[in-house]
């Protein structure tokens, strides 16, 4: 048995690898290595539990750990699924009439605590389906692009409540808008949903090691959880 980059025999045990297999280091150029080495094929009983998982409040390297797979292969994986998620609503088309929707801000972060990330979310407050989403800053730009989400039989004829945030009032429409408080009891349906994502999100957890490094799978999280979230609606 030697190291397959130097030949050298000095070769101590290293643990074990995601797959189980025992890791060897050499003691002289410190490469780690196994012994018949085989590039698994991930089967895609394994690619659709591990799209499930994402939905779930684990870390990718928790992931990595249950499947066997690297983490290597799990983050590209990850990367692409998140690369090809729409981001835009998805929803049944609805016509244009008696429609309320519910709006609010989730505070969130990539990498550091002060690369704050909002989730400007709203919610259809009869079918509880996710109609707009948008993830930025908290100015009224963002403000703007929640609105610009919204499906178009939204924008013209929902009426929205919210909070008292004043980007809301500097694009909501006035006369199909009211600011009200948490004891009102007329977003309770969509601070809920927020609890939820806090709850299935790993990354969306307060103090958590699971934080997002990059904003475009940030992002891409958030989405893949929205569409799973109201296609479980639609077949219930």
């Amino acid at each position: 048995m030697h190291c397959p980059n130097c030949y050298s025999t000095q070769l101590v045990k290293n643990g074990f690898n995601a797959l189980g297999k025992q890791l060897y280091r050499c003691k002289d150029c410190r490469r780690h290595f196994v012994l018949n080495p085989a590039k698994e094929r991930i089967s895609d009983d394994k690619k659709m539990l591990i799209d499930r998982l994402l939905l779930e409040r684990i870390s990718l390297a928790g992931i990595a750990r249950v499947v066997g797979v690297s983490e290597a292969w799990l983050q590209n994986y990850v990367n692409a699924k998140y690369a090809q998620t729409p981001r835009e609503i998805l929803v049944k088309k609805k016509s244009a009439g008696r429609l309320t929707i519910e709006c609010d801000e989730l505070w969130s972060f990539v990498r550091k605590l002060d690369n704050k990330q909002w989730v400007w979310l709203a919610m259809d407050r009869d079918t509880r389906e996710i109609v707009g989403v948008y993830i930025g800053d908290r100015s009224t730009k963002s403000a703007q692009a929640l609105w610009d989400s919204l499906p178009l039989a939204y924008r013209q004829s929902a009426f929205s409540y919210t909070d008292f945030w004043s980007a809301y009032e500097k694009v909501f429409p006035k006369n199909r808008h009211q600011a009200v408080g948490k004891e009102s009891g007329q977003t309770n349906h969509i601070e809920r949903f927020n609890c939820t994502l806090r709850q299935r999100v790993s990354r969306l957890v307060r103090k958590t090691v699971s934080f997002s490094k990059k904003l475009e799978n940030h992002i891409g999280a958030i989405w893949y959880f929205v569409h799973h979230y109201n296609a479980s609606l639609r077949l219930n």
